[in-house]
Parts: structure tokens; C-alpha cells; sequence
């Protein structure tokens, strides 16, 4: 019995043609030359090199839902410094504070542990 082997399509490739300060033509190519060699990226991974995953994932939940940070703080009663320094990866998220998160942004809580 013959595996399924992922397989990127090479039909239908459409030339992409980017306008960049000189200074980062060298880190674009890299980034394009190491999509190319490993097809896709874990999730997991993008968020780690933004810094802290439950900050990235904190960040992209509340961009998700469209609220501001200070919506968000008033709807779970955290102050809206300690979120801004939850989100930069600066303060831990606890479970507690997770569940509040989770209640606002209609989420799972552990997804910000």
C-alpha cells in the first residue's frame, strides 16, 4: 500500500514581485529560500520567534475579536498595562488571569498557559 506524500503544487505558481528597502533584500531571500526548503512551519514555531507563544496567541486573540486593549481590560477587570505587558511577553499569564482572558475573548483558557 503506497503512502500519501504531501506534495506542493507547481501548477498555477504566481510571480511575486516585492518593492523593499535595500537593507532587506538579504533577510527576505533567506526567509523565501527556507519556505521553499521546508514547505510550512508549525504554528508553534512562527509565534515562539515573536517571542512568548501565550503572548503571541494573547496578541492575535484579542486582534482576532477586534478589541483594544483597553476594551479587553474592562471587560476582564486586568489592567490594561499588565495585558500590553502580557502581550510583549514581559509578565507570565497565570490561570486565573487566563480564565478571564478566556471569558472575553471566547477562547479556550489554555491556550494563554
Amino acid at each position: 500500500m503506497q503512502a500519501l506524500t504531501k506534495r506542493h503544487r507547481t501548477e498555477n505558481l504566481i510571480p511575486l514581485h516585492l518593492m523593499v528597502h535595500p537593507s532587506n533584500v538579504a533577510t527576505i531571500t533567506r526567509y523565501v529560500e527556507q519556505l521553499e526548503k521546508s514547505g510550512s512551519t508549525p504554528w508553534r514555531e512562527v509565534a515562539a520567534r515573536r517571542g512568548s507563544v501565550p503572548a503571541s496567541i494573547l496578541r492575535g486573540s484579542r486582534s482576532k475579536a477586534e478589541m483594544t486593549q483597553t476594551r479587553l481590560s474592562e471587560l476582564t477587570g486586568i489592567p490594561q498595562r499588565h495585558i500590553s505587558e502580557m502581550e510583549r511577553g514581559k509578565r507570565p499569564i497565570g490561570k486565573e488571569t487566563a480564565k478571564k482572558l478566556a471569558v472575553a475573548l471566547d477562547a479556550d483558557y489554555r491556550v494563554f498557559l
